[in-house]
């Protein structure tokens, strides 16, 4: 193989630019920046010196024949809107293929809410990206991978009819009722007819509890944010994400948080617990800018720990 010679399929691949660079279909000018500077420190011959001349010259072809040309269709807004129109009229027809052969990524998105799918995305993008040119043999494979995540990405906001919540119980109950008894419903007790509003808060709470049984500590932390953003005055909440913090160790922000839970509510059964442990008196209170400025610094730990996560995966997964 020639310094710039690349195997037709291997250049193929120019068609979805994204996934070349290993970003998101949501990537702005900045983050498509920043990544072709990671894969340029990657790829630079000089990270290859101490090993043999094949992989040396691989890597320059592919950041030659690959990399560049995607970054260059990439860079500018109206190539990437064109791509974007294109990958989605391959994402219509991947799609029903996908659905009708039962692609294992269809069965792994389907029932999940938009919302959830979308975190599933991200997650799933920064786990191939992490390892996606460290071994270059495997680098084929990694694009394909992917592309394919891109196309299900865009598949799902084209058409999400596989994708939906689980009906209420009351419109499913009212659903099968004869149509005379429905009309009766309607004129006595119209209440039931009405969909109880869905508690996006408590959902999060759900799911950062389940998280942190798995001891996903990062992904708890998000949940627990997001859950606060929308009721702020919920001691569970807090409580929550101060052991959730204690378990990586920061005992600093724990006690934040721990304080926050008992201000809301002083007879907090787990705050009360790991008040005790954390040497806090029942008597102390914060300042809520102290905590506007723990949410800050938790966001910005969280990324830092769903990244470490990812990475620890993928390499179990190549052992």
């Amino acid at each position: 193989m020639s310094q710039t010679a690349l195997p037709i399929e291997w250049l193929q691949q120019l068609s979805d630019p994204y996934a070349v660079l290993g970003i998101a279909v949501t990537a702005d000018e900045r983050h498509i920046l920043q990544r072709y500077h990671v894969l340029a420190k990657l790829l630079h011959p000089d990270h290859y010196a101490n090993k043999n001349g094949v992989d040396q010259k691989l890597a320059t072809a592919i950041f030659t024949r690959l990399i560049n040309p995607a970054y260059e269709d990439l860079k500018y807004l109206q190539k990437r809107t064109d791509i974007i129109k294109t990958l989605r009229l391959e994402a219509i027809n991947w799609g029903k293929n996908a659905v009708s052969m039962q692609n294992p990524l269809i069965r792994q998105l389907k029932g999940m809410s938009i919302k959830e799918a979308d975190l599933f995305y991200e997650q799933a993008i920064a786990s191939y990206t992490t390892l996606q040119y460290e071994s270059l043999t495997q680098s084929y494979w990694m694009i394909q991978k992917l592309n394919e995540l891109n196309l299900a990405y865009l598949y799902l906001h084209t058409d999400n009819s596989f994708i939906v919540e689980p009906p209420h119980p009351i419109i499913s109950e009212v659903k099968s009722q004869p149509v005379a008894a429905v009309e009766v419903d309607k004129t006595e007790n119209t209440e039931h007819l009405t969909p109880a509003v869905v508690n996006y808060a408590q959902r999060h709470y759900q799911r950062a509890m389940d998280y942190s049984k798995q001891s996903h500590w990062s992904l708890a932390v998000r949940e627990l944010r997001d859950a606060i953003k929308l009721e702020p005055n919920n001691s569970d909440y807090y409580a929550l994400l101060g052991v959730v913090h204690l378990r990586q160790n920061f005992t600093g922000m724990a006690k934040v948080y721990i304080r926050q839970a008992l201000k809301l509510n002083p007879q907090h059964p787990l705050a009360v617990k790991y008040a005790n442990h954390l040497n806090i008196t029942l008597q102390d209170h914060i300042d809520p800018k102290s905590v506007a400025k723990a949410l800050g610094i938790a966001a910005w730990l969280n990324k830092f720990f769903a990244k470490a996560e990812a990475n620890l995966s993928q390499v179990l997964k190549f052992r």
